[in-house]
């Protein structure tokens, strides 16, 4: 004979259902305005948002700079670049545009000489594959 569940026993098992349904739906949400936001900032900047985190890691940007979710970004000299697209002002004194980013990434001495960011020689293609990167971050 099966035995009936407690109203407690129920309601314990509905509320564990319904928690693991929400949290599938916030998941699957979060995946797809991320997605959404690299298409944006592919198309924004004409780069490779997925590449240019290679060439993030690649160049050690990271050691000098934090960034959530990035391996080997926790530096701790310049900025964090978590909402790095939402900030008005880059280098101390650009405007925040995709091709200011891009120059600065290049040639940081030349638009702020002294500064602490070093001339790393990033090439064209991979400044704007992490800019594309780096605009495809929210906070």
């Amino acid at each position: 004979m099966l035995r009936s569940l407690s109203t407690k026993t129920f309601f314990a098992i509905l509320s564990v259902l319904l928690f693991a349904v929400a949290l599938i739906g916030i998941v699957w949400e979060y995946a797809r305005e991320r997605g959404q936001m690299r298409s944006h900032a592919a198309a924004a900047v004409q780069g490779d948002p997925r590449r240019g985190e290679a060439m993030f890691i690649q160049y050690g940007c990271g050691s000098c700079h934090a960034l959530k979710n990035v391996r080997t970004a926790t530096g701790m000299v310049g900025p964090p670049l978590d909402g790095v697209a939402m900030r008005v002002i880059i280098g101390g004194r650009l405007a925040n545009k995709p091709e200011n980013m891009e120059k600065w990434i290049r040639d940081p001495q030349q638009i702020s000489p002294g500064t602490a960011m070093p001339d790393l020689r990033v090439g064209q293609n991979d400044a704007r594959d992490i800019t594309a990167f780096l605009y495809s971050r929210a906070k």
